[in-house]
């Protein structure tokens, strides 16, 4: 069986062309070698693997490379002690390190001492490196390696030339991944290596790592799919999905998605995160000056497009808060599940009812998803529909037998100050009030009955706060004609338009209270009743005077104000 060799080590850059994501450091290196401007001191800082001890090994390499004969792996041929701090960081270690340093090099004319993780070197190890690292021997080059610059003391950051290597961007990651594929005959699709490649967070040795696992496990084709169940992790698509469902305010199909996603073993503070990322990868996708910082594929950018023109800018800057305040309250949280989900709900609820203004934390009540079954009378439509084109019923339902009427669907209202409103003429829409109830209770009642129960209706309409129609009511007393019709005059045209707005709620509060479906409200219009009511003094001193005209010269002999 032949020695397996993971990637990270196989594929080590051999020369400054083969490292990734590292252009102007490795340019700047080459140049000052050609040029003979190469510090005794420098010192290669970055995140881990960006390739800085390969960089090291490189320079190291080509400072003495005379001919090509000799063997990449001899390092002793080239002068080349690597010393890992780590492991060697006390003073002693140092000072066995400087005296080798003053022993020329024997085969050619430098040599190069790296160190690698050089900020675990104790204090009293940088104090005894100091002297030799500002006057070291003309033969000798230091090249420090660490992850955290700020552990190194200023003394022995202000004799280095420091060179910052960046984090891998993903696509140059994804690419170099493309060319091990080339190599190694492996087929893999490009959204794999690119989830691969955002895996790993900017380290191309993690995603050399990231990738021997994936072809462990899908041998030599890499799918999108095996590559997201492998390293279980949230498609792009499960975002999009989860998107759609709350621009389109299904708090339902939100919830089940969400419990679809806790089934698969995610956490909820995994997907919240990625949620907010999504919303912010949108927010960059909806403008073309910042579509650059949008590290997707080409597939997913076409969807991340379609999706942004969708999706409003205050829909993504809210959802983004509400996102992040459940980020930060996830810990502390008693009850994490329901802290997503109530994030959610409220997401789903901002773009409901269009601009109209709404609570911070605003829920869609659960009343607007209750149940779309058919009324009794939509069921009848189908059944006769069904009998009169001689189809087959699949299911035989009863008819149900209701005791009042059922609510139709909910729609959400426009605004009452859109313009949509103002334009819009002002009908009495036909409602539920309209339909048959043949089969409702038809219970006899009193003028009397009636007209209690009509006052009633004015006070409930005065404890809510309806005071304009709760005047309109009280401005006159119903009349009985017949059995079931009901008379009500008004003075003028503005308070009937008004009344008839109102009057199917009034008319289903009558037809409760009397258990009577076949009672109907006309409406008539007399412009010639008398105020019955006055409101001011003047009008009530001549009212008065109406009945008595002495009270006038009263006033007038006494010089009374009203």
């Amino acid at each position: 069986m032949e020695h397996f060799i993971v990637s990270a080590r196989k594929y080590r850059p051999q020369n400054f062309e083969d490292v990734v994501g590292q252009q102007a450091i490795t340019n700047t290196l080459e140049n000052a070698i050609k040029s003979n401007h190469l510090a005794q001191a420098l010192l290669f800082t970055g995140p881990r693997g960006v390739g800085k001890t390969s960089c090291a090994r490189i320079l190291a390499k080509k400072i003495n490379q005379q001919d090509g004969n000799t063997s990449e792996d001899e390092d002793f041929a080239f002068n080349i002690f690597e010393l890992d701090a780590a492991s060697n960081n006390s003073v002693d270690d140092i000072r066995s390190l400087t005296d080798q340093v003053r022993i020329p090099p024997q085969v050619g004319n430098y040599k190069v001492y790296i160190i690698d993780e050089v900020h675990m070197l104790s204090q009293a190890a940088f104090n005894a490196f100091l002297k030799t690292l500002e006057e070291p021997p003309a033969h000798a080059i230091f090249i420090l390696a660490t992850t955290e610059k700020h552990k190194i003391i200023p003394t022995i950051l202000s004799r280095c030339q420091i060179f910052d290597f960046k984090r891998i961007g993903v696509l140059d990651a994804k690419n170099y991944l493309k060319v091990i594929c080339e190599r190694e005959n492996i087929t893999a699709e490009d959204d794999a290596l690119h989830i691969i490649a955002q895996k790993a967070d900017g380290a191309m040795r993690d995603a050399l790592s990231i990738f021997d696992r994936v072809v462990s496990f899908s041998g030599k084709n890499l799918t999108r799919e095996a590559v997201t169940e492998n390293l279980n992790v949230l498609d792009y698509d499960t975002y999009f999905n989860m998107t759609d469902l709350l621009l389109n305010n299904k708090i339902p199909d939100v919830l089940n998605a969400y419990n679809v996603i806790l089934g698969k073993g995610f956490e909820g503070h995994h997907f919240i995160n990625g949620l907010a990322s999504h919303f912010r990868d949108l927010l960059v996708a909806k403008d073309k000056v910042t579509l650059d910082l949008l590290e997707v594929g080409d597939s997913d950018k076409k969807k991340y497009l379609e999706q942004a023109t969708k999706a409003s800018v205050p829909f993504l800057m809210q959802a983004i808060n509400k996102a992040n305040d459940c980020d930060l309250n996830y810990r502390t949280s008693k009850n994490q599940r329901l802290l997503v989900e109530l994030t959610l709900m409220q997401i789903a609820s901002i773009t409901f009812d269009g601009e109209k203004k709404k609570p911070a934390n605003y829920i869609i009540p659960a009343t607007f998803f209750q149940a779309l079954s058919p009324t009794a009378k939509q069921v009848e439509k189908i059944i006769a529909k069904k009998i009169e084109v001689k189809e087959p019923l699949a299911v035989e339902e009863p008819k149900p037998k209701l005791k009042k009427p059922v609510l139709k669907f909910v729609e959400k209202r426009s605004s009452s100050l859109s313009l949509k409103s103002v334009h819009q003429k002002k009908e009495v829409k036909k409602t539920d009030i309209e339909e048959n109830f043949d089969n409702h209770p038809k219970d006899d009642f009193t003028e009397q009955k009636l007209q209690q129960i009509w006052k009633d209706y004015a006070t409930l309409l005065n404890k809510k706060g309806e005071r304009s129609m709760a005047s309109i009511v009280a401005t006159d007393v119903p009349k009985l004609e017949g059995k079931f019709a009901i008379n009500f005059t008004v003075p003028n045209k503005l308070m009937q338009d008004q009344f008839k707005r109102g009057r199917p709620k009034l008319l289903q509060f009558l037809r409760e209270k009397l258990n009577n479906y076949g009672i109907d409200i006309h409406v008539n219009l007399n412009e010639t009743i008398e105020k019955k009511f006055a409101y001011t003094n003047q009008e009530k001193f001549n009212k008065l005077k109406e009945k008595n005209p002495l009270l006038e010269k009263l006033r007038q002999t006494f010089e009374l104000d009203l």
